[in-house]
């Protein structure tokens, strides 16, 4: 055998030990009706939310894992539903791109190449995240049209708050994060709290939050980002009176569960108030508030009727 073949014969053993090694390595962990979750999933879903969220790595990584794997749940479970509703448009091109926008904005990045250049430290692709968004907006999509005209605001008493601060020409702002949880009917709610709270103090809100919360801000530590005082409705308010920043509110209870708030930042924002774009401001604000309750509890249906088999 000359020297060709042998570097040949050496290489094609090598190359088939590797490959051997890398199938040995990506484990099947979940089937999810026909679909698969493996352990290489599993790792590039780290990374993404370590992207999304770089305080997930205080964890370990039994518990990052964890994390992981329910995101992942979490986003073939919809991917499954938004294949069943065939009506369900393609995402136009424009709302995506302000999507990405806001997804580097909120990560205090400028352009969409810094985005892109941020992403690739956690070896991570712009077009992964674009599927991502897709399949978040396609299904906020489904819930907007299965729950838009269940979406109950008053206008009147919005305004009315806003008329109240007009002459002062400045709003408050909180920046918010939350944690959304369920329990079972026969789980008891102060052990679950409890838990939380331990958490927290352990670990911090937002990886409690990541750990605990079945809120799509789960990924991002739970941040709500800033929102207008005068939006939050009674029952929030109340939960909020008197809190100082990082402090968070006792559980309130909300459609489908159960949610708590922690207090980030606190601003005030100084600027002559036009009524009519405040008032817009806030019933979006109320809209999604509401729509991401819907869309908790439909998940919550959607996820009866999968099959998800640990292998």
């Amino acid at each position: 055998m000359n020297l060709n073949k042998i570097l040949l014969s050496n290489f094609i053993l090598i190359f088939f030990l590797v490959l051997s090694s890398h199938s040995l390595e990506n484990k099947i962990i979940l089937k999810i009706d026909q679909d698969i979750i493996t352990s290489l999933d599993i790792e590039n879903e780290k990374n993404y939310l370590s992207a999304l969220n770089p305080n997930i790595k205080e964890l370990d990584d039994k518990k990052i894992f964890e994390i992981s794997k329910n995101s992942l749940i979490r986003e073939k479970i919809k991917k499954i539903e938004i294949s069943k509703n065939t009506n369900t448009a393609k995402l136009n091109t424009n709302i995506l791109e302000k999507i990405i926008e806001t997804r580097y904005i909120s990560l205090g990045l400028k352009t969409k190449n810094e985005f892109i250049a941020y992403l690739k430290k956690f070896d991570i692709e712009i077009g992964t995240v674009i599927k991502k968004i897709e399949i978040e907006a396609l299904w906020n999509q489904i819930i907007f049209f299965k729950y838009s005209k269940n979406i109950n605001i008053n206008k009147e008493d919005l305004k009315k708050k806003i008329e109240s601060n007009i002459n002062s020409n400045e709003t408050r702002e909180l920046f918010l994060k939350e944690i959304v949880f369920n329990i079972q009917e026969s789980s008891n709610l102060d052990k679950k709290y409890n838990l939380i709270k331990k958490s927290i103090l352990e670990t911090g809100f937002e990886n409690t939050a990541s750990l605990y919360s079945v809120s799509d801000t789960a990924k991002t530590g739970g941040a709500l980002g800033w929102v207008n005082e005068n939006s939050l409705n009674p029952k929030i308010n109340e939960a909020l009176l008197g809190l100082d920043l990082k402090e968070y509110s006792k559980p309130i209870t909300i459609p489908g569960g159960f949610l708590i708030l922690q207090i980030s930042e606190k601003r005030i924002v100084k600027e002559k108030i036009d009524i009519e774009m405040e008032l817009k401001k806030i019933i979006d604000t109320e809209t999604n508030r509401q729509l991401n309750q819907f869309s908790n509890i439909y998940y919550n249906k959607v996820k009866q009727e999968i099959s998800i088999n640990e292998i």
